[in-house]
């Protein structure tokens, strides 16, 4: 029988246990007897023995001892094995009192009873174990060894090591600690070196490493994106140590160790926020979110419900995601009163009755279609919602006395190539234009693609590796700006709560990120290899696409403010007027002519709007 692949028999477990328990029995007087076992103890052995064997097949079907996996043996194993030893001892003693009352002898002796307890209980226990290191030694023998290295000499450090030589699976070899501490550098955890971060390089060059497992839960992000990017560009696979909360039972095991995600090389330090600014903002406050099942709204509502506001009202047209984010709110304790409206921003009598109901403070306003080829194929509907939209959200805000109204941009506003970019601009132009004649602030906040949103480049990526590629990347140096979601709307809120109105607030989005250059390192975090486990495509660039997005017009600049990440875009303002005839236009023609007439429309009001490669170039010409 091959125990490698099958599992013993618990008919033969239990066999194994009844011939230790007869070993035992037998050993157990050549040592109380010292090897010379008088006659007298002879002649009742043949009945001991039946007896022995009867009480303990019993004992053992009574508590199950036969029905574990052997190379899965652990301590609640090992204490069936104790309880089931434990009973048949007591009734050994039992037997030995009616035997002593009624025939004034003992059937077995005393000590031999105490004797083969304990060697019964050890070598069950051993032929477990054995059986155990047996199975995990063949296992680690038809797996190639890795040589692994840990990053982070603490706790965790220690805890991921233990897990990965707990895994059969895996044969592997620690051959060295990182860790920056200097106080740690230079000793040893457990008989391994613990090296310094800035030694990985020369580490590297004269050691083979297949693994690193970053056992650090708190680290710099510049640092931790060194030390990954070090690790790929020598196609050394990195994993990551779950935070504690996410481990099963209390315990951390190989397979929990989670793979890095590109979302960890593009993160940066969190961003610091004024929690005192804006909790005084929203104190008491009702706030309507729209857009609020979408990636950028629904994290609003999570940020927002962590503050003292009187109400959160989460509206929004996709029932399933916005179900889906009731659930999550409902799962949370101690968060304020919070409603959820199905309701189209369009549809206008609709979203007068939501004001009307719920007379909101504040509103943030992320309610848009966001996707450019998909707009540029169907600008009408463009500026339905991101045009039309906004006008009907921002009138309600300003005949309901709103105090302030948020609306959430984007950077493909500034010098748009596109339908959808365009018509976030003229949104920007139109609320801006109300600030000066009415009583409600109207802010602007401007930020490039966010990490993981619906239909961002990250999850597509993603599919597209998993399903063995190709991956489709438009253009060889197509750049785009990258930021988190929770660090986008934190600085939402920031904004929101120190502007003042008429404000177009800019994000430091950091560095631009090459997306090529972004997909192959994805590749390289499934442990996989360009161009041999799997191909890039490039595409072309997809209609009203272009290779690089600002986040200000080049006529415009930037005045600073009190958040280093965080700058005003000094703009054009337009006479609210003027802006309301040409939108009221713009909306009209959407609803009533064809495409090129409402494009050249828009044109018209945003010069700088350039098309790229898109049908509506021809009206630039």
């Amino acid at each position: 029988m091959n125990l490698t692949y099958r599992n013993v028999p618990s008919w033969l477990i239990m066999l194994t246990d009844l011939m230790v328990t007869a070993l035992s029995l037998v050993l157990s007087y050549l040592v109380r007897f010292n090897f010379d076992i008088p006659q007298v103890e002879l002649d009742p052995l043949p009945q001991i023995f039946a007896l022995m064997l009867l009480v303990k097949w019993g004992a053992f079907a009574v508590a199950r001892t036969h029905s574990g996996l052997l190379r899965y043996t652990s301590t609640h194993d090992a204490g069936r094995i104790v309880s089931a030893n434990i009973a048949a001892l007591v009734a050994f003693f039992l037997t030995n009192l009616v035997s002593w009352y009624g025939f004034s002898y003992f059937l077995i002796p005393t000590s031999i009873i105490i004797i083969e307890f304990f060697i019964t209980t050890l070598f069950m226990i051993l032929f477990r174990l054995v059986s155990k290191v047996a199975y995990m030694q063949m296992q680690q023998g038809r797996s190639e060894k890795q040589t692994v290295v840990v990053f982070g000499a603490g706790e965790a450090g220690i805890i991921a090591k233990n897990a990965l030589q707990r895994d059969v699976t895996i044969r592997s070899e620690i051959a060295a600690f990182f860790d920056d501490d200097p106080g740690k550098v230079g000793k040893k955890l457990e008989g391994i070196n613990i090296l310094g971060t800035n030694a990985l390089d020369r580490f590297f060059e004269t050691h083979p490493v297949d693994l690193m497992i970053m056992a650090v839960q708190r680290i710099n992000a510049e640092k931790k994106q060194r030390v990954i990017d070090v690790c790929l560009n020598r196609n050394i696979r990195v994993l990551a140590v779950p935070p504690v909360n996410q481990w099963i039972n209390g315990e951390l095991s190989f397979r929990q160790l989670k793979r890095v995600k590109i979302e960890d090389l593009l993160e940066r330090d969190e961003i610091k926020i004024d929690e005192h600014h804006i909790r005084r903002d929203l104190l008491d406050a009702t706030v309507l979110i729209t857009g609020a099942a979408g990636s950028i709204g629904s994290e609003i509502a999570r940020q927002v419900l962590r503050y003292p506001v009187a109400r959160v009202v989460m509206l929004d047209n996709a029932e399933t995601p916005l179900h889906r984010l009731e659930l999550e709110c409902e799962a949370l304790k101690g968060i304020p009163p919070f409603q959820v409206v199905v309701a189209d921003v369009r549809d206008s009598a609709r979203m007068q009755r939501v004001f009307e109901q719920y007379r909101p403070t504040l509103v943030y306003h992320a309610a848009a279609y966001k996707h450019v080829p998909m707009m540029e194929r169907f600008p009408s509907e463009a500026v339905a919602v991101n045009v039309a939209g906004t006008r009907v959200v921002a009138d309600l805000a300003v005949d309901y006395g709103c105090r302030k109204f948020i609306m959430i941009s984007s950077d493909k506003a500034v010098n748009p190539t596109n339908v959808m970019g365009a018509t976030k601009r003229l949104a920007e132009i139109y609320t801006q234009s109300l600030n000066p004649a009415t009583s409600t602030s109207f802010i602007t906040t401007r930020f490039g693609n966010v990490l993981g949103s619906n239909g961002s480049v990250i999850p597509l990526f993603r599919k597209q590796i998993e399903e063995g590629g190709p991956i489709t990347v438009t253009h060889p140096d197509i750049t785009r700006y990258f930021m988190t979601i929770p660090e986008a709307c934190r600085l939402v809120l920031e904004a929101g709560s120190f502007g003042k109105g008429g404000e177009i607030f800019v994000f430091d989005m950091g560095e631009s990120v090459k997306i090529a250059d972004l997909a192959r390192k994805m590749v390289k975090l499934y442990g996989l290899e360009m161009g041999r486990d799997i191909q890039m495509v490039f595409t072309g660039l997809r209609p009203g696409e272009k290779l690089y997005e600002e986040l200000l017009n080049m006529a415009e600049n930037t005045l600073p403010t009190h958040h280093p990440k965080i700058m005003i875009g000094r703009v054009r303002e337009y006479p609210c007027d003027e802006v309301k005839s040409q939108i009221s236009n713009i909306v009209n023609l959407a609803a009533t002519t064809n495409e090129m007439t409402l494009v050249k429309a828009i044109k018209q009001m945003i010069p700088e709007f350039i098309s790229q490669n898109s049908r509506f170039e021809a009206l630039d010409d």
